[in-house]
């Protein structure tokens, strides 16, 4: 299932998005934003396979507020201005919807990025390892080594089977693309937990080696399906 967000100053225009997720079986359209400052904190926050994201808005242009994001999930730019197009597919957005689109042309655009998100999916199934930079260097890290990510504000610590760690500043949302899953799935906003690390599990928190993580409603069904 695509998890997909939707900004634009106009509410008509996210109605159009509304009804066109609403025929695509596979795609979920969780929130949708008309306030900037809003959309800004909630794709921050959660996790987000797809955003649909108007260019000219009244406050910060929709290409500079993509930049600014600490989750950089995968984009579709909606605008009225064709003059913006070049810019939007120079940061890699999937595409680029000139207004009025139509259902074929939207679901195109959504199909690009299933094929690309599916693709990173699948290149991340196949790797035994990971890197991230951390302390000014570039780690290796064997996915088995992992025993849970914590989240830290602007940074993540990884905690490994040798009981060492690993802080790097990045988000819950990057690190969770580079692991395989479901060896790894979120059990809460601040922690991806390693599935054949837990021990036990006890009523909403797991046990890995000695931690007692806590798991959420909205990710507990997910984990539990999968052990």
């Amino acid at each position: 299932m695509i998890r997909a967000v939707a900004l634009d100053d106009e509410a008509l225009a996210l109605d159009v998005i509304q009804a066109y997720c609403g025929q695509i079986d596979d795609v979920d359209l969780v929130q949708t934003f008309t306030e900037q400052g809003k959309a800004i904190r909630y794709l921050n926050k959660f996790d987000v396979d797809l955003l649909f994201l108007d260019i000219r808005m009244p406050e910060l242009n929709g290409i500079d507020l993509y930049k600014s994001l600490k989750n950089q999930t995968k984009v579709i730019f909606t605008t009225a201005y064709d003059h913006y197009a070049v810019e939007g597919f120079n940061i890699d957005a999937i595409d680029y919807l000139l207004k009025p689109f139509s259902f074929p042309r939207f679901e195109k655009a959504v199909n690009k990025a299933r094929t690309q998100i599916n693709l990173e999916l699948s290149s991340s199934n196949e790797k035994t390892h990971f890197t991230i930079r951390a302390d000014f260097k570039l780690y290796h890290v064997a996915f088995e080594d992992v025993l849970l990510i914590e989240a830290l504000d602007d940074y993540v610590q990884i905690h490994l089977t040798d009981r060492s760690k690993i802080v790097a500043r990045t988000t819950m949302k990057a690190i969770m693309e580079k692991l395989p899953q479901p060896q790894f799935l979120r059990s809460h906003r601040s922690y991806i937990i390693a599935l054949n690390k837990i021990s036990s599990v006890y009523k909403d928190t797991a046990k890995i080696a000695d931690f007692t993580v806590p798991m959420s409603k909205s990710y507990k069904a997910e984990i539990l399906k999968n052990l």
